[in-house]
């Protein structure tokens, strides 16, 4: 299992009110390995190959995060939310330290 995290994590819609955070490179292979095999492409073989080359060191993860993104993209699922998540906006506020 890999924890090596994005820059920036990718959120996806999963049904109709819930969004999936992609932060790391094993979340990526999961959210992959669970796509329907009915629905899968080209468009999928790219991602799953660039994100498996991350994992394997041998493309940067910034390569297998835009390979989600697109992914998300062109399958009409791709959440870019308009306002910062707020543990988003708590750690940049405060320097990574939570206030008590």
């Amino acid at each position: 299992m890999s924890d090596r995290l994005f820059d920036k994590p990718v959120f996806v819609k999963s049904g109709s009110y819930l969004t999936l955070e992609i932060a790391n490179i094993h979340d990526a292979l999961i959210f992959l390995h669970e796509w329907p095999e009915d629905d899968r492409d080209l468009i999928y073989d790219t991602a799953w190959k660039a994100c498996c080359d991350a994992h394997d060191g041998v493309k940067p993860l910034e390569v297998a995060r835009n390979a989600i993104k697109g992914f998300a993209r062109k399958r009409g699922i791709l959440d870019e939310p308009k306002v910062p998540m707020p543990w988003m906006s708590q750690s940049s506020a405060n320097n990574g330290q939570l206030q008590a």
